[in-house]
């Protein structure tokens, strides 16, 4: 639904995006995330088609935001990070007037119809009588949302949506976002990490303009990680560790955390080696009381600060 090939942008002798290249499949919420001034917003609105490239090639909906602008555009919804609202005009009257713009093949029952649609599916019909400059942080949001939604596109571009919001409004806005994708084809643009993983399959990490990262926040768990990890908590203050390193497939024991009512220790174990059932198995034999026994993963602001902290390192040592 979306292909971005070798796309750059420069503004003189800064380049603010630099050869990036992404795919997003149709009915997908990707997550495009990064620290403040990576280049998410720039990129956002290049696929948007509210600046051109220097460089590179985008599509939406099969159709060039160069070469075909306005198809690309009566295919997309976008919400910039400061919704695009007029403060004097009422929400209807706002998205009524939106809705002449950019559907105006409707009849005007159809898209008054729409509107009321747009209206509940954002929950903002309570306000429809409200001037949109006496709104809330969270209502100008979903108001902002709501004109993305009103022509029906297909694909919805969302920079930054719960920037400014308090964290009921984020939860409200998150789970909109989630029910939207399957109908639309959704991309994220964010530097909140806890806003990708509970609301994106997929995620792709930018940083300084380049991308370092394309992945699932699973698979790139397990490729960063390189090995299984287990976090395991036996009762008292005692030390498991040389049992546990001498089970097969063990490659490292350590205690993690000490209490005197218990003892937590992290395992990691060589590649493609489950050895959850021979450590479950010598901890309790040997008694040593098993408390807890999972499996740990990075989360993703780990993920995120060795990619970003790599790619940084990377570039000392070549410049």
């Amino acid at each position: 639904m979306i292909e971005v090939q070798n796309l750059t942008k420069r503004y003189g002798p800064f380049t603010a995006v630099d050869d990036v290249s992404f795919r997003v499949e149709r009915g997908e919420i990707l997550g495009f995330l990064g620290p403040n001034g990576a280049g998410k917003t720039t990129t956002m609105r290049v696929l948007t088609g509210y600046m051109p490239a220097t460089d590179g090639k985008a599509m939406v909906a099969g159709y060039d935001v160069f070469t075909h602008p306005i198809e690309a555009k009566q295919r997309t919804g976008y919400l910039p990070e400061t919704p695009p609202l007029y403060p004097e005009m009422t929400v209807r009257d706002y998205l009524t007037f939106v809705a002449r713009i950019k559907a105006g093949a409707l009849r005007r029952a159809e898209r008054d119809a729409r509107v009321q649609q747009v209206m509940r599916t954002t929950r903002i019909d309570d306000m429809a009588h409200r001037a949109c400059g006496k709104l809330s942080k969270g209502y100008k949001q979903r108001v902002g949302l709501a004109q993305a939604l009103i022509h029906e596109p297909e694909v919805l571009i969302l920079d930054e949506p719960t920037a400014g919001l308090d964290p009921k409004q984020i939860m409200e806005t998150r789970d909109l976002i989630r029910s939207l994708g399957g109908d639309h084809t959704i991309v994220l643009s964010t530097h909140i990490l806890p806003e990708v993983a509970q609301t994106c399959q997929r995620v792709v990490i930018i940083n300084k303009g380049k991308v370092v990262a394309v992945d699932t926040p699973e698979n790139l768990t397990h490729q960063l990680k390189g090995s299984a990890s287990l976090y395991v908590q036996v009762e008292g203050r005692t030390s498991a560790v040389e049992a546990i390193q001498d089970i097969p497939g063990v490659r490292r024991a350590f205690i993690s955390d000490q209490h005197d009512a218990y003892t937590g220790y992290e395992i990691e174990s060589e590649p493609n080696h489950d050895v959850r059932r021979d450590v479950a198995r010598v901890l309790v034999t040997g008694g040593w009381g098993l408390i807890e026994l999972r499996p740990m993963r990075m989360s993703l602001e780990e993920i995120f600060l060795q990619l970003t902290t790599n790619e940084q390192a990377e570039e000392a040592r070549h410049g």
